[in-house]
């Protein structure tokens, strides 16, 4: 159980630049609330579902150069919510630090694992057979993925076991990433300090 001597763990992120203006607001121990906001219909969907499932309270606003090409935007919010992660987690005191998720959507079922080692890493494992879903390109889920866990600065693996529909597949893979990431960041004062030989994470 989370004592009432920890500090809430919230953050907020913006990020502006000739590409893309965002502003995120963000809460590890929150009740899945969510205000999402990017310009791009499905990733507004896949992020609300991200807070849904972990538990966390997240608003993204986000104004990006759509009239180019969904990229930056899809990178950019993937680097603030990284980094809207790391800094919620302060000091990483008392957290679990691992954490895995299997969710199937349907037919679709994905596996998350996470590590919040300060140390990043990221390996995907999956295809998807139709070049977009709504609104979002599918080769920028990876992408996404990517630059999360380079700025939350975690060891994240993300596999599709199995699936047919593209939907399902990246949906299951929103919500195993953010039951991972629950798991990974509970505290408790059972948890070592800090939970790493190094003394530090």
């Amino acid at each position: 159980m989370v004592e009432s001597a920890y500090t809430d763990r919230n953050s907020s992120v913006t990020r502006v630049t000739k590409e893309t203006d965002i502003a995120i607001q963000f809460t590890l121990d929150g009740t899945g609330s969510y205000n999402n906001l990017t310009g791009i219909g499905f990733l507004d969907h896949m992020l609300d579902l991200f807070a849904k499932h972990g538990h966390f309270d997240l608003d993204v606003k986000c104004k990006g150069d759509l009239s180019v090409d969904e990229h930056h935007t899809v990178e950019d919010v993937g680097i603030c919510l990284g980094q809207a992660v790391q800094q919620a987690l302060g000091d990483k005191s008392h957290i679990a630090r691992y954490g895995h998720a299997y969710v199937p959507m349907d037919e679709a079922l994905t596996r998350a694992v996470i590590d919040l080692s300060g140390r990043f890493t990221l390996y995907f494992d999956g295809e998807f057979d139709r070049p977009s879903v709504g609104d979002l390109p599918t080769e920028l889920v990876q992408h996404f993925w990517y630059s999360f866990a380079e700025h939350a600065q975690c060891t994240l693996h993300i596999s599709i076991l199995h699936g047919s529909n593209t939907h399902h597949k990246i949906e299951a893979i929103f919500k195993s990433v953010a039951r991972a990431l629950n798991i990974a960041t509970r505290r408790s004062e059972t948890n070592p300090q800090m939970p790493s030989t190094k003394g530090t994470l």
